[in-house]
C-alpha cells in the first residue's frame, strides 16, 4: 500500500503547530497503524529529520495511551484502539489525516502527544473507595447480584483513552466520568462515599475545562470498549440525589 499522510506537527506545547505531508510506500495491510508510523519515523530518522512523537505503551488495546484522531474519527474507522487498528482498514492510495485529541482539557505536549492528566485528577478527586487493604476477603462474604456485578465490570472496562472527549463536539468527559461513577456505585464497597464521590468528580471535571454533555452520543460510538451512554444517566441520577440530600 502507498499512502499520503497529513500529520499534525508541533515541536512543543508553546510552539505553533501545522500539518505536514508525508508519503509512505509498501505498507503491509497487516501492519497496525502505529507500526506504520514506526516505519515513517525510521524514514525520517534516516533523513536526519525529527521523528513524529506519539503515545503508545502496551500496544494491546489495554492501556488507552495510543489515542489519535484519524481522518476525523477517534482511533480511526474501526471501533478499536489506535494500536489495534490495522492498515487493511484503508485502501491503497488513501490520504489519511492524523491529529492529536482536540480538547482544551487535553493540551498538546508535542506533535500527536497530549496531556491527559486531567483524567487522573478526576480520579484523585473521588474515583476510589476508602476500604481497609490487606488479604482479599472471601469472595462470597459480600453478596453482589449478578446483574450489578456485570454492569460494574462493563463500566470498569473504561481505559481512559479519551476517545469520548475527542469525539464529543463539546469535548465533554461525561462518558468517562459516568463509567467511573457507575462501576463503583454498583458495588457494596462503593456505597459509603457514593454521594460525595459524584459531587467531587463532577466538580473536578468542570474545573479541568471539559464541556457539558448534550446527549449527542458520539462518545459511546467512539469508545473502543463500547461503554454505553446510559452510564451518563446513572451519573446524572447520582448527582441529583447527592445534591438533593445535601441541601
Amino acid at each position: 500500500m502507498n499512502l499520503t499522510l497529513k500529520i499534525w506537527r508541533q515541536p512543543s506545547a508553546t510552539a505553533k503547530g501545522a500539518m505536514a505531508t508525508y508519503a509512505v510506500q509498501d505498507i503491509s495491510p497487516d501492519m497496525s497503524f502505529l507500526e506504520m508510523l514506526d516505519v515513517l519515523n525510521e524514514q525520517l530518522n534516516a533523513r536526519g529529520e525529527e521523528p513524529i512523537a506519539f503515545d503508545s505503551d502496551c500496544r494491546e488495546g489495554i492501556c488507552g495511551s495510543c489515542g489519535l484522531m484519524i481522518s476525523g474519527q477517534a482511533h480511526g474507522p474501526e471501533v478499536t484502539t489506535t494500536c489495534q487498528l490495522h492498515m487493511r482498514s484503508f485502501a491503497d492510495g488513501d490520504e489519511i489525516t492524523v491529529e492529536p485529541w482536540r480538547a482544551d482539557a487535553f493540551p498538546v505536549i508535542k506533535d500527536l502527544v497530549v496531556d491527559r492528566s486531567a483524567f487522573d485528577r478526576i480520579i484523585q478527586a473521588g474515583g476510589y473507595v476508602s476500604v481497609n487493604t490487606g488479604s482479599a476477603p472471601e469472595a462470597h462474604s459480600v453478596p453482589v447480584p449478578k446483574p450489578d456485578a456485570d454492569r460494574a465490570f462493563m463500566a470498569a472496562a473504561c481505559i481512559q483513552c479519551g476517545a469520548c472527549v475527542a469525539a464529543c463536539p463539546n469535548a465533554s468527559g461525561m462518558l468517562f466520568l459516568g463509567a467511573k461513577i457507575t462501576h463503583l456505585g454498583e458495588l457494596p464497597q462503593g456505597q459509603p462515599e457514593r454521594s460525595a464521590r459524584v459531587v467531587k468528580m463532577v466538580s473536578q471535571h468542570d474545573h479541568e475545562g471539559f464541556g457539558g454533555c448534550t446527549n449527542v452520543g458520539a462518545c459511546s460510538l467512539a469508545c473502543p470498549k463500547e461503554i454505553p451512554q446510559d452510564v451518563i444517566s446513572q451519573l446524572n441520577q447520582d448527582l441529583r440525589h447527592a445534591l438533593r440530600t445535601s441541601s
